[in-house]
């Protein structure tokens, strides 16, 4: 069973080398955030001159990689091999070069931390190499994060650096900058070094040193639909409208989409109370009586057409249908939801 990108890392914090770690999946920032740890930490700076060695996919082959894995450390204890885009390496996935790595996995080098870093794909765990992997080899699964937990991994981010951070605040960061998590990251590592010491992190914080507006940004967007707040819901998309480069439309379907199912899993579970609801709609607790007030602004026909409506918007946000700048999209999509 593969492992997960946070409990490895738990390990390697911790101490807990193991001979071979192969890091595949979707997401590259869990690929990378492991690799480079075991980089740097791995054996001491002195040690790494002769006994780290870093190559790339594209540039080798497995009989390369295993011939520089048994290697003997020279004066130390043991030597890293690090095998960055992996996913390049000209015979992984070949019968040729499955055999010399399921060679290798089944007799490792105790000396050797050998490292894999194979992104945007998996090897398949219902072949030889997949299910050897599987049983030798940390096999570490690097999921994209989902649209839903964004918020809670920031918060547990922010945690992590000693921080805390306002519900609302975490959402307008998930919802402003989305999933890619090299870029939210970054940004929140930006922000964080302003302060000498922990505080609690706002919109405020938000707006000063990353630039989202702590007004006019998707989560005010939807929170004025929900209230059915015609005029704030204008004010936003007139903002949108003269920041085009900065909200982009189709992140702000994929927001609306996801808010407005939200809303109609309200009308399926009403008798639910506030902390179980929450569980179902997969939003903090503090959320839910947003997307209950507006589950009473909108009949269920109406969300079920708005849901239609957001569809039809993200056809033609792709020039499918007919061309229209955006901001007219999004105008008459906001006009249609609120009347």
């Amino acid at each position: 069973m593969p492992s997960t990108p946070e409990s490895v890392f738990k390990d390697l914090k911790n101490g807990k080398f193991a001979p071979v770690y192969f890091i595949q999946g979707e997401e590259p920032y869990f690929i990378d955030k492991l690799t480079h740890y075991i980089e740097n930490h791995a054996i001491p700076l002195q040690d790494r001159g002769f006994n780290q060695v870093v190559m790339y996919g594209k540039d080798v082959n497995l009989s390369t990689v295993i011939t520089n894995a048994k290697r003997f450390p020279m004066m130390a204890d043991r030597q890293v091999v690090i095998v960055k885009e992996a996913q390049l390496i000209e015979d992984l996935g070949k019968e040729s070069g499955d055999n010399l790595l399921i060679s290798y996995l089944k007799n490792p080098l105790p000396s050797t931390i050998l490292v894999f870093a194979h992104k945007y794909k998996t090897v398949d765990g219902r072949k030889a190499l997949g299910k050897e992997l599987d049983k030798h080899a940390v096999l570490v699964k690097s999921d994209k994060v989902p649209e839903y937990k964004l918020s809670p991994y920031i918060e547990e981010y922010i945690r992590e650096k000693g921080f805390s951070i306002d519900p609302k605040a975490s959402q307008v960061l998930a919802e402003s900058i989305g999933s890619n998590l090299e870029v939210l990251t970054n940004e929140i590592d930006k922000m964080l070094i302003n302060f000498p010491d922990p505080v609690k992190i706002t919109t405020d914080h938000i707006q000063r040193y990353i630039g989202i507006s702590k007004e006019y940004n998707t989560f005010e967007l939807t929170k004025a639909l929900s209230f059915r707040d015609v005029v704030k819901a204008n004010a936003i998309i007139q903002y949108f409208a003269q920041n085009p480069k900065s909200n982009p439309l189709i992140p702000i379907i994929t927001v609306l989409f996801i808010h407005f199912n939200r809303i109609l899993l309200v009308y399926g579970n009403k008798n639910l109370g506030d902390r179980e609801l929450a569980g179902v709609l997969k939003v903090n607790p503090f959320f839910v009586k947003e997307y209950v007030t507006a589950a009473k602004n909108y009949s269920l026909g109406k969300v079920i057409d708005i849901i239609g409506y957001l569809r039809e918007a993200d056809i033609r946000s792709k020039g499918v249908d007919t061309y229209m700048e955006s901001s007219q999209i999004l105008k008459e999509l906001v006009f249609k939801v609120l009347h």
